[in-house]
Formats: C-alpha cells, sequence, structure tokens
C-alpha cells in the first residue's frame, strides 16, 4: 500500500511545482511586478520598479530602470523624462537633472510637478530669482502645499541681506496727516 501511494505523492508534487511558476522560484506577485533580473512578465514596469528603487534609497538602480522604461515602453515620454531628472537630483546631478527638467517645461509647459522640481533645482544652484519666479508659476498651477512651502522658502531667500555698521537703522511707522502709513527714519539718525 505505501508503494502505491508513492506515484500519487510524486503527481502531486510535481504539480504544485508547476503551480509556482516556470522559475520555480513561486508564483507572480499580485501586483504583476517581479524583482530585477528575473524573466519578464508583461505586468512588469520599469517606471514603478525605478519609483520603488528611488523609494528604498537606490537613485543609480532607479536611473538606470527609468532609462529601461524609456527604450522598451513609448519612449522618452514626459512621466519619464520627470523621473529620470528626479533620479539625477537624489544623486547631485544638478547640471543633467536642469536639462532634462528645462527640456520637459518647453514641451509641457503647465507640469507643475516639473515646474517645481525645476525651481528646486534652480534654488540649490543659487539662482533663487528664478527659481522664486518659477515656483509662483508652479503653485499658480497645482496650489499644493509642497509648493507652497517651496515658494515660502524662495521667497525668504531673496531678501536682501542687511550688514549691520553698528548704527541703529530701525525706521518707525508712522501715520501721516493724510491717513497713509509712511517710514520715519530713526531718532538721531
Amino acid at each position: 500500500m505505501r508503494r502505491a501511494a508513492l506515484p500519487l505523492l510524486l503527481v502531486a508534487a510535481l504539480a504544485s511545482g508547476c503551480a509556482q511558476g516556470v522559475s520555480g522560484r513561486g508564483a507572480v506577485p499580485e501586483d504583476g511586478l517581479l524583482p530585477p533580473g528575473t524573466a519578464k512578465g508583461p505586468g512588469v514596469d520599469p517606471l514603478i520598479v525605478g519609483d520603488r528603487l528611488l523609494a528604498a534609497g537606490e537613485p543609480e538602480l532607479a536611473l538606470e530602470s527609468y532609462i529601461r522604461a524609456g527604450i522598451e515602453g513609448d519612449g522618452l515620454t514626459p512621466e519619464v523624462q520627470l523621473a529620470m531628472a528626479t533620479a539625477n537630483i537624489e544623486l547631485g546631478r544638478l547640471g543633467q537633472a536642469e536639462a532634462q527638467l528645462r527640456t520637459l517645461v518647453a514641451a509641457e509647459p503647465r507640469n507643475a510637478r516639473a515646474l517645481n522640481n525645476l525651481g528646486v533645482v534652480l534654488l540649490e544652484q543659487g539662482e533663487t530669482g528664478e527659481a522664486h519666479r518659477i515656483f509662483k508659476t508652479a503653485f499658480a498651477l497645482q496650489p499644493s502645499p509642497e509648493i507652497r512651502e517651496n515658494l515660502r522658502v524662495s521667497s525668504s531667500r531673496m531678501v536682501i541681506p542687511v550688514y549691520d555698521d553698528g548704527q541703529d537703522d530701525t525706521f518707525t511707522l508712522t501715520r501721516r496727516t493724510n491717513g497713509t502709513w509712511g517710514l520715519s527714519p530713526p531718532r538721531g539718525g
């Protein structure tokens, strides 16, 4: 009786092995994404893989995945260009990111995400005035809290620094006779 059960166990084991997929590494995950280096299936999207790699702190691998998305997919779509620029920002390649974002903004001037990222790159490079103008445009297109914060930071950096020469240069706000307000010079100055 033991010998009769052995062939049935073998058939059951082989059948369960087939259910795990061709590679034998397990079934395809529900989201259809496979790890890098495994056989590609119809559900593999290099953009999603790149986003996951970027979130995991692997911008170089993410950039490679975004490049693969441009080659295997529909070319350098705006989504691919924005993803590549984001990876370049993470890698500190601000010049490359700026060039990619300027190309994208020229093609899609109403792309608030691209405008915001271009503003971030310009602000990091010390181009405060242009960054502020770009943040204003991005905020007008998409008034998100993140863009608002970037606009606030760029605005605060635009303030001209005051040099302390030891004198009291504090102006006082005074009411004029016609009901308007003005600044009066400091006393004794």
